[in-house]
């Protein structure tokens, strides 16, 4: 053997020395007594910790506090209830299917397991550990034990307990008393803690008059309580619930506790829409409700609230908030005979006033009443903003140096071909909307196409600046809804919007470009957290430069145009007006250099359900446009909150191409087209002058417009598209609420 076998004998030798010493170090025995070893350590370990952790007395959710709101000068605004709003009832009151739709939803072996999920608790600590925040998986036994005997704290402590004590209390009670107790501790949303209250909360009735569909529902909220409930829920909040209710039912036939026929045979149950808690009245309840949906939209879980003990201070002026209050009765309320006439009984009114320096939110109105009319009329977004998106529409072709279809550079002073119905030019998808009453008006300038409401005017300056730079001002201004369509007839405000939503954008304006951001809660604090409210004003969304043109072309809005019965020498104001398609919104959004507040008007129908309907025939007086009720509530709010009047002037710097002519009566009075339009019931009487005061209501025709009754003098520098009240061809309906004129 030569030196190289040698040397490749000793390699063999030395691996075969060490793989040895690897394998009598892992053998199996030793591996399989390492295993047994920890088993035994963990079972010692639970055996342990089953001796140490005894069953406690019930938790302080007895002892629950209550939550105390407060306005922005500390005096008492509300105090939530503080006691929880629960009636124990004994299980034999409930329903058995009832209780099996529950069992089905939540723990279909929970009358079979020992009150633990091992598998479950395992996952949920795991996730507990590693940050990624809740598991499902308890056992009905696990969530009876947290919420009677626990807290809702998700720490590895906690988890532990409520093993061990899950255990025991699986063993020392009967499972019907756990059933009992789970189904009366907990949280269903809507304030309701145990199955009486979700009972009355949801359906209205008792919980022994559950039946079984409406049973299967409130056992899916369980599980989401605020994203499942259907007065609230989205669309995908309601999709998902449906589906929880279908898979509880279902549960429930493969237990063998429902007849599949019986099942097959069941319609999803619509819960009746939320009243608000006693304690409540007037406009408490929609200040508490805007408080807390804005904690939430922080971090606050519904949880956090319902557990109670915060101390919460609004925004809210006093003084500022009463003055809102009378304001609409005096120059709304009072003029409505709500018992005596159907339209009259549609009416709702809502506001949001905001210091357009800090985005406060000091005054608010939500409704008749909290306990009367539930829903909020200052933060809801089913109606659309109408005209007064108009302004947006010239702040985009600012900021972006738009030019018209003949290369003029838009401003104040760019004249616009006004004929009602003339079809745009330079847009893929058609679009001619008529004026308000169908007038023509002859070579109008931007300025006098804003304080008439033209809609010709700014449906052709929505093209020139393209519909999707457009879109992409008004979001960054605060307009919510991302997804309406980049289309002409946005120009009509034909996206949905509340006046909170709307207050922002005008403050906006009001702040020189700054992003205003409404907020509503000063401070939130209770022993355990604060919340850190809302910044309320933000960057540049436009520059000061467009703001301020903006606002000086609204100012004469106010001045001699739509929005004139806010007109007064106590102030200077800039606004707009705006009203939707069949008169079903009236808006009016304006603001002075100390305050931006946005009124609206809606037509809801009193059946249950809703729905939108004409404010045409509100209080006898005809249409009900931006420039009526909202305007004369806005002027009436605005004098008393700024004590009478204010010397304070607008700022106005670096306006761009923003120097007007003197404004003076064209030497052509608009006039009627020559062909009628196709308008609808609620077109306006002879005895309304709309060349001087056009009212909003749009009325869109179905098909493109002829050819204009007039043309001014060479080539429009700007086609345009009808605006409050434009007619739209069948490629582009805006939709139910297009803003007719002003």
């Amino acid at each position: 053997m030569g030196r190289a076998d040698a040397r490749r004998a000793q390699g063999r030798e030395a691996r075969r020395a060490k793989g040895g010493g690897i394998r009598r170090l892992f053998t199996w025995r030793k591996i399989v007594g390492t295993f047994f070893g920890l088993c035994l350590l963990g079972m010692g370990a639970l055996a342990a910790l089953y001796l140490y952790v005894d069953v406690p007395e019930a938790n302080a959710q007895a002892q629950k506090q209550s939550n105390v709101y407060k306005y922005s000068d500390g005096t008492l605004l509300a105090r939530s209830n503080s006691e929880v709003n629960r009636e124990i009832v004994d299980l034999g009151v409930v329903p058995k299917s009832v209780q099996h739709a529950f069992v089905a939803a939540e723990n279909k072996s929970f009358y079979r397991d020992q009150g633990v999920d091992l598998k479950g608790t395992v996952r949920g600590l795991f996730n507990t550990l590693s940050g990624k925040g809740k598991q499902g998986g308890s056992t009905i036994t696990q969530q009876y034990v947290k919420n009677y005997y626990l807290t809702q704290d998700q720490t590895v402590t906690r988890k532990l307990k409520e093993l061990v004590i899950s255990l025991k209390v699986d063993q020392r009670t009967e499972k019907d008393d756990i059933l009992a107790g789970y189904l009366n501790t907990v949280y269903y949303g809507r304030g309701a803690s145990g199955i009486q209250a979700a009972a009355q909360a949801y359906y209205g009735v008792d919980a022994k008059d559950l039946d079984t569909s409406q049973g299967a529902y409130l056992a899916a909220l369980l599980q989401a309580p605020s994203q499942y409930d259907w007065a609230n829920a989205t669309p995908t909040g309601k999709k998902l619930v449906k589906e929880r209710w279908a898979y509880t039912l279902d549960n429930m036939v493969g237990e063998g506790w429902l007849d599949k026929a019986e099942r097959d045979r069941m319609t999803f149950p619509v819960p009746k829409s939320p009243k608000a808690a006693p304690g409540m009245e007037g406009q408490t309840g929609y200040l508490v409700e805007a408080a807390n949906d804005e904690m939430k939209r922080q971090g606050v879980t519904e949880e956090m609230l319902d557990a109670g003990g915060w101390t919460i201070t609004l925004n809210i002026d006093k003084k500022r908030q009463k003055q809102l209050e009378k304001s609409v009765d005096r120059q709304l309320e009072n003029q409505l005979d709500r018992k005596n006439n159907k339209v009259d009984a549609t009416v709702q009114a809502g506001a949001t006033s905001v210091d357009p320096k800090t985005g406060k939110v000091v005054a608010l109105y939500g409704g008749v009443g909290a306990t009367e009319h539930w829903y909020n009329n200052a933060t809801r977004q089913d109606y659309q903003p109408a005209s007064t998106f108009k302004p947006l529409v010239l702040a985009s072709a600012l900021e972006n140096e738009s030019t018209t279809q003949d290369g003029d550079l838009i401003g104040l002073n760019t004249v616009y071909d006004g004929t009602s119905k003339r079809p745009v030019v330079g847009s893929d998808t058609p679009f001619a909307p008529q004026n308000e009453d169908d007038i023509s008006y002859d070579s109008p300038t931007v300025q006098r196409a804003m304080d008439k409401s033209i809609n010709s005017v700014f449906a052709q300056m929505v093209v020139d600046v393209t519909p999707a730079a457009v879109k992409k001002t008004a979001l960054a201004m605060g307009v919510p809804d991302k997804n309406f369509p980049e289309r002409p007839a946005i120009t009509l405000g034909t996206m949905n919007a509340s006046t909170w939503d709307m207050a922002g954008v005008y403050a906006t304006l009001d702040n020189h470009g700054k992003k205003v951001t409404p907020t509503i809660v000063k401070s939130a604090e209770n022993r355990d957290r604060t919340m850190r409210p809302v910044d309320g004003v933000g960057g540049q969304a436009i520059s000061r430069a467009s703001a301020d043109t903006v606002t000086k072309a609204l100012t004469e809005v106010v001045d001699i145009g739509s929005g004139h019965e806010a007109n007064t020498s106590a102030y200077d104001a800039a606004g707009k007006t705006g009203t939707s398609e069949n008169n079903k919104a009236a808006w009016f959004a304006a603001y002075t250099p100390e305050l931006t507040t946005v009124v609206a008007l809606y037509g809801e129908s009193p059946k249950e359900g809703g729905g939108q309907v004409s404010l045409t025939g509100t209080a006898n007086s005809g249409r009900a446009n931006g420039g009526g009720f909202p305007a004369k509530i806005w002027a009436d709010y605005t004098l008393g909150a700024l004590g009478g009047g204010s010397d304070a002037a607008f700022d106005l710097r670096g306006v761009e191409r923003g120097e007007t002519a003197v404004t003076e009566t064209p030497s052509e009075e608009p006039t009627p087209s020559e062909t009628p339009s196709e308008t609808p019931s609620e077109e306006p009487t002879p005895s309304e002058t709309p060349s001087e005061t056009p009212s909003e209501e749009p009325t869109p025709s179905e098909t493109p417009s002829e050819t204009p009754t007039s043309t001014p003098s060479g080539t429009p520098s700007t086609t345009q598209d009808p605006g409050d009240g434009g007619a739209e061809p069948p490629g582009e309906r805006p939709g139910a609420d297009t803003p007719l004129g002003q």
